[in-house]
């Protein structure tokens, strides 16, 4: 008999769910953080979905949030034209950064030194946030707005994926574009995977896999719907993906088999990560919500306990019976 997948369904937003990001693991666990077209950004414990507080501040919906490796820096992106940089463990803002556009794609380096930012003014900013005050490095050369901005190679290069139906790769310290990889049609999303240097792209019902340094294909799978968000497993099993018809599909990444599908959201996911020990995978929809999955369905992990079978019959038998029962030698 195949477990049945329950999902954590963390409520609180009040509009849809649109960026979602894992922390790295900390001595306190790892966290999540949701970008919502509410403007407040919340923060929860990643393996619970417990609300830890939200970030309030920004006067428009927010497109983008991201934490930094070990949790203490928030950051986030938003429509009223500016990137605000938080302490993720009080929750006061540190810092607004004015743009001219609305604001997509917010991440921090490794060190948290420095924010690159992305959004409708088709421009990349570099921040250095211990100097905010100077002006930011600027890279232009897309043509549309931008969605997703991130670090790749150790900080030394960046991705950026836009409207323009564009990814390209960018030399930091040159500020020069490396490479560019063309679609048919527009980029709905990006994740780079550092361990391996792979980035995962979806488009339309195509999710596909490519060198991050090269930007050569690996492999490409369809999906039976429009997918908006996918994520490579840590150990590069499986990855996740969703999209219009408001499932959450699992593959092989080795086969490229389709293993699962699971419906739970009431309207189209947005996005999906898996947390950093692969334990699990979050999904933000149109409906509001966030929900936690299973990479492992039935095991014991977070507010997760398996049950086996032979508890089920323990446990019935405990309620049949008020006294132990007689057993007869």
């Amino acid at each position: 008999m195949a477990m049945r997948q329950t999902p954590l369904t963390c409520s609180g937003h009040t509009r849809p769910v649109v960026d979602l990001a894992f922390s790295g693991i900390t001595p306190h666990g790892y966290f999540l953080i949701s970008a919502c077209k509410d403007g407040k950004p919340m923060m929860r414990q990643g393996d619970t979905g417990d609300w830890i507080g939200t970030f309030l501040g920004h006067k428009g919906a927010v497109w983008g949030a991201t934490l930094n490796t070990d949790a203490t820096k928030a950051a986030t992106a938003a429509a009223d034209f500016t990137a605000k940089v938080w302490d993720a463990v009080s929750g006061d803002e540190i810092l607004t950064l004015a743009h001219k556009h609305i604001v997509k794609t917010v991440t921090f380096t490794q060190d948290s030194s420095c924010l690159l930012t992305g959004g409708n003014d088709k421009l990349l900013r570099i921040y250095d946030l211990a100097n905010h005050e100077a002006a930011p490095q600027e890279i232009a050369g897309h043509t549309s707005a931008i969605k997703k901005a991130l670090w790749c190679n150790n900080d030394k290069q960046i991705l950026s994926a836009a409207d323009d139906k564009t990814i390209r790769l960018w030399d930091r310290s040159s500020m020069t574009e490396v490479k560019t990889l063309s679609f048919d049609t527009s980029v709905s999303s990006m994740e780079y995977v550092p361990d391996g240097e792979i980035l995962v792209i979806t488009y339309g019902k195509t999710i596909a896999f490519h060198n991050a340094q090269s930007l050569d294909l690996i492999k490409t799978v369809d999906a039976p719907a429009t997918i908006n968000s996918a994520s490579l497993h840590p150990e590069k099993d499986y990855f996740v993906a969703g999209g219009e018809d408001f499932k959450l599909y699992k593959f092989d990444y080795g086969t490229k088999e389709e293993l699962e599908s699971y419906k739970g959201h009431f309207g189209p996911v947005h996005c999906v990560r898996f947390s950093p020990d692969g334990e699990l995978y979050a999904s933000g929809s149109e409906d509001g919500t966030l929900r936690l999955w299973q990479t492992a369905v039935g095991k014991t992990y977070g507010l997760w306990k398996c049950v086996l079978p032979e508890d089920l019959v323990a446990e019935n038998s405990e309620q049949l019976y008020t006294s132990p029962p007689e057993i007869k030698a």
